[in-house]
């Protein structure tokens, strides 16, 4: 058994996920230990200036500081120091300033991070979803979709990647190009930010044989709120969320009703986190226009990503 700590460092969270990883017949097993998020939105801004904001750096500083205390703590429980791997995405990559991040990063966990491609991004998205689906056995292979803050991963495998493409039209990034004065978002925003959309997803096209997918696996907490909204549940509950079958009608009609919604609306639903509030329209409609542009009846909504993948790598 293997002990190893990941953080993801996205647009808009930080996530750590400490875990016992042993092998097996199967390919191995991972046992969460810890696994943690704070929405940091790292990404602020990032689109317009091209740099991140001291503020945004800040915050992403101080939740990084908990986690290597969680990190310290859970190595001294097993008397060794962990494996620890750091990622950054899109919005550090998009950053003039990203040497600032990298040095407080080092600072804070004694390792370098690694900035990572977007197509790298989409090989550990892959690899933390897919390794739990054959208990299910969707049909081969698999779209798999992670709506991120900055960018969204498209990646086409069965039992390994065979295409993939990141493309900039993350939840954040589309929050922040059109819908940052609407409360609810008018008409002319929504049709705007669908165009944009559009225009990435057939870029997606191009690169990634998307047609060729019997499966879409839809990955990060844009998919995993609108599967508990469409389940109505009272309260974020990842147990009935992950691996749940989300049909594109359900998906339509939630899209349709957050973009409708005002922010103290969206704001009382039960399995909102606070730190998605802003951001969930722009996430629940880059998912619908995924599904109604490539032709999918339903996603099967995965708790596991690229967290999952970064540790998966570390063994």
């Amino acid at each position: 058994m293997t002990r190893v700590a990941a953080i993801d460092c996205g647009t808009n969270s930080v996530r750590l996920l400490v875990a016992d990883i042993g092998a097996g017949e199967d390919g191995g097993t991972l046992t969460d230990v810890e696994r943690r998020m704070e929405i940091v939105r790292l990404g602020q801004d990032v689109d317009r200036t091209g740099r991140l904001a001291p503020e945004a750096l800040d915050r992403t500083f101080t939740a990084m500081r908990g986690y290597a205390d969680l990190v310290a703590r859970r190595g001294a429980e097993v008397g060794r120091d962990l494996k620890i791997r750091v990622v950054a995405t899109s919005a550090t990559r998009d950053a003039e300033n990203r040497a600032d991040f990298v040095s407080g990063v080092v600072d804070i966990f004694g390792v370098v991070p690694e900035v990572v491609s977007g197509e790298e991004e989409a090989r550990l998205s892959f690899l933390g979803a897919t390794r739990e689906l054959a208990a299910l056995r969707p049909p081969r292979p698999y779209l798999v979709v992670d709506i991120g803050g900055g960018s969204t991963e498209f990646v086409l495998g069965g039992s390994r990647v065979e295409a993939a493409l990141s493309v900039d039209i993350g939840c954040v990034r589309m929050t922040e190009r059109h819908f940052k004065d609407g409360d609810p978002p008018s008409p002319e925003q929504i049709a705007s930010a669908s165009a944009d959309i559009d225009d990435a997803l057939a870029l997606v096209r191009g690169g990634v044989p998307v047609d060729e997918a019997r499966t879409l696996v839809g990955l990060a907490g844009s998919v995993t709120t609108v599967a508990g909204i469409a389940q109505r549940l009272p309260a974020y509950d990842s147990a009935r969320i992950h691996l749940s079958r989300i049909t594109a009608p359900q998906v339509h009609e939630v899209t349709r009703g957050l973009l409708h919604a005002t922010r103290a609306e969206r704001a009382a639903i039960g399995v909102m986190h606070p730190g998605r509030v802003d951001v969930i329209g722009a996430g629940a409609l880059i998912l619908d226009r995924v599904m109604r542009e490539y032709g999918f009846g339903a996603v099967v909504v995965s708790e596991h990503d690229i967290l999952d993948g970064i540790a998966w790598s570390l063994v």
